[in-house]
């Protein structure tokens, strides 16, 4: 943490109802079952890890870090909780608590992705002043940024499978969402390791361009087959002009298209009936 902030020596017990929540808060969802684990554990043995919370006004604190504890001594019912108190600005008790919810396991990529958005939003930080604030590398902070393109509803399954950032990130390659879901179904169905995930994805990709390719490939046979067909048609056209009938017929299968042309003969000329008259009879 690149940030000093002055801390109590002494631990407070200070009651539930004088404790709000952080107002920029990362976490979203809590996991009741975890929840209810911790309140038994502090019903049993107490809280071992005490809150950390800095006052606002005479009579209420606000809370920096230990929502899971707060929630769970509530449950217990508890009435007060052990807490130290620090003293910090508005954007450093952001930036603490976000780097303290940074520490654990229990927040997820997009909460921490949405609590950096909102830090450089509200205080009109920089990528890079974000990233020295948190003491993080600029390219983590565009990478947790980058996430924030999925939907709420790929999401909540990237959640629940319990996939990792680099499957995340993978999925990013997709801009068509059918592609990008199509794919994550798949992932999450055969349980597949990173490397799997990239190995998938790109094969994926290649069958995208093969399809490509084929559906352009027919496209330009049906160009040509109608070149050839107003070809035939022309030619069909000029037959008749010159008095003669041609009759077509088309049919097709999947290997050919078969044209067949049927030119009527003209019927023959009759024989003249001064063929086999001699000449000395026609003059006179």
């Amino acid at each position: 943490m690149l940030i000093n902030f002055k801390r109590s020596r002494r631990i407070v017990d200070i009651p539930l109802v004088r404790i709000r929540p952080c107002k920029t808060q990362v976490r979203r969802k809590y996991n009741p079952e975890l929840l209810k684990e911790l309140a038994i554990s502090i019903k049993q043995n107490g809280i071992l890890q005490p809150l950390t919370v800095r006052k606002v006004s005479s009579a209420e604190y606000e809370l920096i870090s230990g929502e899971r504890r707060l929630r769970a001594a509530a449950m217990c019912g508890k009435s007060k909780v052990p807490c130290i108190v620090i003293s910090c600005t508005d954007s450093q008790a952001i930036i603490y608590s976000l780097t303290e919810n940074l520490q654990r396991s229990e927040i997820n990529i997009f909460e921490e992705a949405q609590g950096i958005t909102e830090i450089m939003s509200h205080y009109h930080m920089s990528k890079k002043e974000t990233a020295r604030k948190l003491g993080k590398r600029p390219s983590m902070i565009d990478g947790r940024l980058s996430i924030l393109d999925f939907t709420p509803e790929e999401r909540e399954l990237i959640i629940k499978a319990h996939l990792s950032e680099r499957h995340a990130k993978a999925l990013l390659i997709f801009d068509d969402p059918t592609d990008r879901r199509i794919v994550l179904s798949e992932i999450i169905e055969k349980r597949m390791n990173v490397s799997q995930t990239e190995k998938f994805i790109q094969e994926y990709i290649e069958q995208i361009k093969i399809e490509h390719f084929q559906k352009l490939r027919r496209k330009a046979v049906i160009k040509d087959m109608k070149i050839i067909e107003n070809t035939l048609n022309k030619a069909l056209d000029t037959i008749n002009t010159t008095g003669i009938s041609a009759l077509t017929d088309q049919s097709e299968n999947e290997q050919y298209i078969e044209y067949t042309v049927r030119i009527i003969k003209p019927a023959p000329i009759p024989p003249s009936p001064y063929r086999n008259i001699p000449s000395e009879q026609k003059m006179a």
